[in-house]
Formats: C-alpha cells, sequence, structure tokens
C-alpha cells in the first residue's frame, strides 16, 4: 500500500472507531463513572437498547470500554472506560468546546463534569 493509501485510511480508521454519535454518546455518559446497561439506557432514553449493545460491543471490542459481569443471580453487568476511553476523555471536552462556541451555546453544569 502507497503512503497515499495510509493517509486517506488513517483518518477513515479513527472516525470509524469514535466517530458516530452512538459511541461518542456511550463515552461521554462512562467519562467519570461504571454504569449498568439500564442505567446507560436510561441516560441515552431515545436509543433502542439493540443499538446500544451494538455499539457497547463495538467499543469493548475495540478496547475503549471494559465489560465486567458478575455471577449473580440476575446478572450485573457494569461498564466502564478503559485508559484508552479515559485518554479520549480531553479530545471530547475540545468537540464540545469547540461545538459550544461554533453553535452559541454554554455547556450546562454536567457538561462540564468532562
Amino acid at each position: 500500500m502507497n503512503s497515499k493509501n495510509n493517509d486517506i485510511c488513517a483518518p477513515q480508521s479513527v472516525i470509524g472507531l469514535i466517530g458516530n454519535k452512538w459511541n461518542l454518546l456511550i463515552i461521554w455518559h462512562l467519562n467519570d463513572q461504571t454504569l449498568r446497561f439500564t442505567e446507560l439506557q436510561k441516560r441515552m432514553y431515545n436509543v433502542n437498547p439493540k443499538t446500544i449493545t451494538k455499539h457497547l460491543r463495538d467499543l469493548e471490542d475495540n478496547k475503549i470500554i471494559r465489560r465486567v459481569v458478575y455471577a449473580e443471580v440476575p446478572p450485573r453487568v457494569e461498564y466502564s472506560l478503559t485508559e484508552t476511553g479515559m485518554a479520549f476523555i480531553p479530545i471530547l471536552k475540545s468537540i464540545l468546546e469547540w461545538g459550544s462556541q461554533y453553535m452559541g451555546f454554554k455547556l450546562n453544569e454536567y457538561s462540564n463534569k468532562i
């Protein structure tokens, strides 16, 4: 593969990894806490469970989030960010700050937790 193709593939690969809205929302919600699926689903109220599950699996496969299953009845599953996921938080914060300036809104208190 020549260097021109590498230049094109690198941005596409990175954007494909974290660039969709559901992955970004999941990362945002897991920023400073561990959440169970139902807690995450409540925060993403307009997203169906199948979609959330798909994106959680993608993020887990890419080592952005960690999934821990506890052997309890009923089973308890918790999600949190890995070190790789936490390393993305400053970038996400910059995106939110840029968006707030560009779109002319203030980040609310909840957004500033990032």
